[in-house]
């Protein structure tokens, strides 16, 4: 399958959209120094006495910045190493500023070139067998990614006052003396970016402790390792390795770990932010633990201790290229309804991999549609994950299409499509938790197996 080709409007779209996204990576330093100085502004706002009590806050909010550099050194790394797949200097709107300039703080003459890996396509039959990759690099698929909202990381917070805040009355500044020595800073742009793009950055940064971080292996066990040992069992003889698909993979543990597990493994994402962030730590990584990060502190709520709130994190956990991938493995960007609905993904598939994906469907029946038509007869669908519909409470003027099935209406669906189930189970599990907050939220998820048999489907074909 050949990289998707856009029309003008499309590839206008697509540059806006990204536009947006890198202005909300490059924002997340000024966007998290307006808390603080919040947090600045409530406290001298105490009392002399109570100030007193309480003296150690200025400290921590010193603190807290130095932990906000080192996430923002992180964050210009990673988009130093992006190489945007259109060109970011078109005019688009009347909007006609080079985004790429501003992501690298610099011409594009001098930014590290990762083009070929960006551009590797990710079919099994063009990009994974006709291309030898040095030390088996996991692939970057360039295919572009559908206009439409973002909803990945909406976790549902209101960030709205920190978008109100004024920069007055701070009692430390976010000087360069406060950065240490060799950390990047991001730069000063003007750029209005909306709070909820503010919270998408802050839950990468969540979601590579899930992923990537020795810190999130709790969570891994209990969502991915079901996954591993399911396929494990349905497929003993993998000499000649299965395909499977992955399909919302987020930022790549998933299907990096399936891969190693012997499989042919391509995960698909939709969400730019998840994209630039998963191709950096996949292909750009040079040992485990080179990076660290705090993601607990744009939240001062439910702590145990500062120290909790303002502990580091280290990752990647494993250095991804030396995994033991299987060749092939690949990342594949782009709508999983556009990408898949071809003609040429009919009976692709030895088996689809879906955690914690269902519910990002606008129409979930389209969603296990695709699926069945994807996979060959035999094929299995291993999906791990609860209904919390994504679009439920989309209320806007553009009224986003939400179907929200019940777990027995979805697999009424799964069987009108062919799908026979064979194991089934609940689990209790927590989606880039803080394992040490005093507030978790968990879900009781759906688990099971269920193999296609074509010769009972009552689904008719597509005209």
């Amino acid at each position: 399958m050949a990289a998707r080709r856009y029309t003008e409007h499309e590839e206008a779209l697509e540059i806006k959209s990204l536009r947006r996204i890198i202005a909300a990576y490059i924002n997340y330093q000024d966007a998290a120094e307006k808390d603080v100085k919040r947090y600045e502004r409530s406290f001298k706002k105490l009392s002399p006495a109570h100030k007193e009590l309480l003296f150690h806050l200025g400290l921590k909010y010193q603190r807290l910045r130095w932990c906000i550099s080192m996430n923002t050194s992180f964050i210009m790394n990673m988009l130093e190493a992006f190489e945007p797949p259109f060109d970011m200097s078109q005019c688009v709107d009347g909007d006609c500023h080079d985004c790429a300039e501003h992501m690298h703080g610099h011409s594009h003459a001098d930014t590290i070139n990762n083009s070929e890996l960006l551009a590797q396509h990710c079919c099994p039959e063009e990009g994974a067998n006709t291309r030898e990759t040095e030390n088996k690099k996991p692939a970057a698929c360039n295919l572009g990614i559908s206009q439409g909202e973002d909803k990945s990381c909406n976790d549902g917070k209101d960030a709205s006052a920190a978008a109100n805040c004024q920069d007055t009355d701070c009692f430390a500044s976010s000087t360069d003396e406060n950065i240490t020595p060799g950390h990047r800073r991001a730069p000063s742009l003007p750029l209005d970016v909306p709070p909820v793009d503010v919270d998408k950055v802050r839950c990468i940064i969540r979601n590579i402790v899930r992923d990537w971080a020795q810190e999130g292996q709790i969570e891994r066990d209990e969502c991915y390792k079901p996954i591993l040992e399911e396929l494990n069992r349905l497929f003993p003889d993998r000499s000649r390795p299965p395909s499977c698909l992955v399909p919302g993979a987020g930022l790549g543990r998933l299907a990096l770990e399936i891969s190693s597990l012997g499989f042919v493994s391509q995960g698909n994402e939709f969400s730019y932010y998840m994209m630039i962030c998963s191709s950096f730590i996949l292909n750009h990584t040079q040992e485990a633990n080179e990076w660290t990060i705090y993601p607990w502190i744009h939240n001062n709520c439910n702590s145990l201790s500062d120290k909790d709130q303002l502990r580091a994190v280290s990752f990647p956990d494993i250095h991804p290229s030396s995994a033991g991938i299987t060749e092939g493995f690949s990342m594949c960007a782009g709508d999983f309804v556009e990408v898949y609905n071809e003609e040429s993904q009919e009976s692709a598939w030895d088996a689809v991999v879906t955690c914690f994906f269902l519910d990002t469907a606008h129409n979930i029946v389209e969603y296990i549609e695709i699926i069945s038509k994807i996979l060959k007869d035999g094929g299995v669908w291993v999906n791990m994950g609860p209904l919390l519909y994504h679009f439920a409470d989309a209320y806007g003027p553009d009224d986003d299409m939400s179907i929200e099935l019940s777990l027995e209406d979805v697999k009424r669906v799964a069987y009108h499509y062919g799908f026979v189930m064979e194991v089934e189970k609940m689990i209790d599990t927590t989606y880039t938790a803080n394992m040490v907050s005093m507030m978790q939220n968990r879900y009781r998820a759906a688990f099971w197996t269920m193999r296609k048999d074509a010769s009972r489907s009552k689904a008719k074909k597509r005209q």
